[in-house]
């Protein structure tokens, strides 16, 4: 088909009656079809429901050192599950602190403690006139949600297809000692599903920063979910490169088993220098004597290695793989021709980015809305909420079933087109 942009406003016309005639259509169905979180669907979370039946009453809960897992301590967590963990992180155990349930809860605890306490001697940042974040963007809504609730500033820096843009983030640091951290998804990264280079993570590691609490939150949230046997990205090891870098204490590293196992009951873990550690387990000592050693213990048994783990990976790969390719199939057949948006294509995580003309994003958003088709907000992917080209959606393509993801996407690029016409259209008659 002929590319929107090269359309006389005779054509755009035409072609805009014939789409609103098919979008009352799929009004008219009554569809309900939330896409709106990235989260696990049903045939995903059934790979998980052995996990209810390792332990039961007649279970032995001592761990290898002879910790009763009934009983009060370990705060740093279960030998067994500081080794899962760090496998899977690929971090030495000994640098591993074992939490709850949520790596969320875990950043913002450590944004909290940084606000009232410090990091390591350092000024409570609560204390300062102002403390300043850099937000990779398009991010992640949930990191921006942490920082804006304690009024932090936030700083855009633009993601490019290798990672953030490092000549920003290099002069920024160095130059702002108010700037107190970044965020970070460095593989598979949400929304874009991008892995950063070899390159960036270097840089990354040899950041001289002008705060000596300057802090990389490095939220390797999709470190083993991979769509792909065969067509993996491979990222560097953060917390060796900037050892070798000689800036050991330089970053934070988070990770979880939240869509791994079950969101909101898994175990989460951060791995990070025996400086961070010690600084971490000097608060930690006043909050808890110890997280739920029941549940690691739980899935140590479940998972028994890391190859276990790694094999229940490839299960939850079988499910949704079929899901990203039918995304991208119907993109490829409704959109590449018409020259009214771009899409992410990734091997991995959780999340499609889709790219509208300038000033579309919130129209498409809420024409599909009206047609049964709920999406992450445009704009949530923005510090404040504010992109300012209105261009950017997060496509969430797990949770609905084949067949329902196939007629939202139906219904989102025929909300693409309606909407690019429409503006185009516009501007051809202003």
């Amino acid at each position: 088909m002929k590319p929107y942009t090269e359309m006389t406003a005779e054509e755009l016309t035409a072609e805009l009656a014939s789409l609103k005639a098919q979008y009352k259509k799929e009004q008219a169905l009554g569809l309900h079809l939330d896409m709106s979180r990235g989260k696990p669907c049903k045939e995903q979370l059934d790979l998980s429901m052995g996990m209810m039946d390792v332990l039961n009453s007649d279970s032995d809960l001592t761990c290898e050192d002879g910790t009763d897992c009934r009983n009060y301590g370990a705060l740093t967590g279960i030998q067994e599950a500081r080794e899962l963990l760090g496998d899977m992180m690929e971090n030495n155990p000994k640098d591993i602190i074992i939490y709850g349930n949520s790596s969320l809860n875990v950043m913002f605890d450590t944004i909290s403690r940084a606000w009232t306490h410090g990091v390591m001697g350092e000024t409570p940042w609560g204390k300062l006139p102002e403390v300043k974040f850099l937000c990779p963007v398009p991010g992640y809504d949930r990191h921006f949600a942490i920082t804006g609730y304690f009024g932090i500033k936030m700083i855009p820096v633009m993601m490019t297809p290798t990672g953030p843009d490092m000549d920003t983030v290099e002069k920024l640091v160095s130059e702002d000692e108010t700037i107190k951290g970044i965020w970070c998804v460095p593989k598979y990264s949400n929304p874009q599903g991008i892995s950063y280079s070899d390159e960036t993570v270097r840089r990354f590691a040899r950041l001289k920063p002008a705060a000596r609490d300057f802090r990389i939150f490095w939220d390797n949230a999709y470190g083993v979910h991979h769509l792909y046997d065969d067509r993996q990205d491979y990222l560097i090891e953060i917390l060796a490169e900037c050892k070798r870098a000689g800036n050991p204490d330089l970053v934070y590293k988070f990770s979880s088993t939240s869509k791994i196992t079950f969101p909101g009951s898994g175990i989460a873990a951060v791995a990070t220098s025996p400086n961070n550690m010690e600084d971490f387990l000097s608060h930690l000592r006043h909050q808890t004597i110890g997280h739920d050693k029941v549940n690691q213990l739980r899935h140590v048994r479940f998972f028994g290695d890391i190859a276990g783990l790694v094999e229940h990976m490839r299960r939850h790969a079988d499910i949704i793989r079929p899901k990203f390719e039918a995304v991208e199939e119907i993109f490829d057949r409704e959109l590449s021709e018409l020259g009214i948006g771009s899409w992410t294509k990734p091997l991995g995580g959780y999340f499609i980015m889709f790219d509208s003309l300038p000033g579309c994003a919130k129209d498409i958003v809420a024409r599909a809305k009206k047609a049964g088709v709920i999406l992450t907000s445009a704009g949530a992917t923005w510090p404040y909420g504010k992109d300012p080209n209105d261009t950017n959606i997060r496509i969430a393509p797990t949770y609905p079933s084949l067949q329902d993801l196939k007629k939202a996407m139906e219904i989102f690029t025929l909300c693409v087109k309606i909407s690019s016409a429409k503006k185009l259209l516009a501007e051809k008659k202003a």
